[in-house]
């Protein structure tokens, strides 16, 4: 995972690179917008891309530091990187897709600008202010210590091993390998600039949130993601539920099809 910035002060063009197709002219959104994992870049919606685009305008960016998207120097705000690219393309009210990082940017969104995000999936969700359990600092105290080796080969196995769920096939592993891979190689030179990134974030009530919700789970992910999924649950007014017993940390990856559907099903 290592850390996830993202810049401000740029133009969007320049900063955040995304993707956008679909006419969504039965949508009930001016789009629908993914948020990828922090194992990722915008690749991992590949396998649900033509589904969603079928009936929505559909957008999913890189966040900076992932994928196509460089990273500047100094404080920034993943949240407002991603409302400039929405004010970009003229998207006022969205329902919005998140996987794991990805969800605090969501999360965030959902909370401070509620009259923008209409729809909230969030699917094996990260969030700030929750205690790491074991596991997480187990897998956070052995990624630290093989990047501080420059064994960046490793420290990305690592991370293949721990969030992809045994029901991905070998091409999926191989996409969060290069994902993860390529991530590493901009957040670690990032880190050697003088004015290295800053992460700024702001508080989140979820009992703020007026977004209709879906908390997606896995069963077979870290407990770590599974008591945030159940506290969200009850945190977020009227949420639902779905806790997939077949998944691991990055279900769209794993059985992209059903999540497809799921997706299609809840979105409208």
């Amino acid at each position: 995972m290592h850390w996830r910035p993202c810049s401000l002060g740029h133009s969007v063009s320049a900063v955040i690179d995304y993707d956008i197709a679909g006419s969504g002219d039965s949508s009930p959104y001016d789009a629908v917008l993914l948020i990828h994992a922090g194992v990722a870049d915008r690749r991992m919606w590949d396998p649900q891309w033509d589904a969603l685009a079928a009936r929505h305008r559909v957008i999913r960016v890189d966040l900076a530091g992932f994928g196509q998207s460089p990273v500047g120097p100094g404080e920034m705000s993943f949240a407002d990187d991603v409302r400039e690219v929405l004010a970009h393309v003229g998207a006022d009210r969205i329902g919005l897709v998140a996987s794991s990082f990805g969800g605090r940017v969501a999360l965030e969104m959902a909370s401070a600008t509620s009259e923008l995000v209409a729809t909230l999936v969030l699917l094996c969700s990260d969030a700030r202010g929750y205690e790491p359990t074991a596991a997480i600092r187990a897998f956070g105290e052995e990624e630290d210590a093989l990047l501080e080796k420059g064994d960046v080969a490793a420290a990305t196995a690592l991370n293949v091993r721990t969030f992809v769920g045994p029901e991905a096939d070998d091409s999926a592993r191989e996409l969060v390998r290069d994902m993860q891979q390529r991530a590493f190689e901009v957040q670690l030179a990032a880190d050697e600039q003088p004015n290295p990134p800053q992460p700024v974030w702001v508080d989140v009530d979820p009992a703020t949130i007026t977004a209709r919700t879906l908390v997606v789970s896995g069963a077979l992910d870290l407990d770590y993601f599974q008591h945030i999924a159940a506290d969200l649950v009850q945190r977020i007014p009227d949420a639902e539920d779905r806790a997939l017993p077949w998944a691991g940390h990055l279900p769209s990856l794993e059985r992209p099809a059903e999540v497809a559907d799921l997706l299609l099903d809840f979105l409208g």
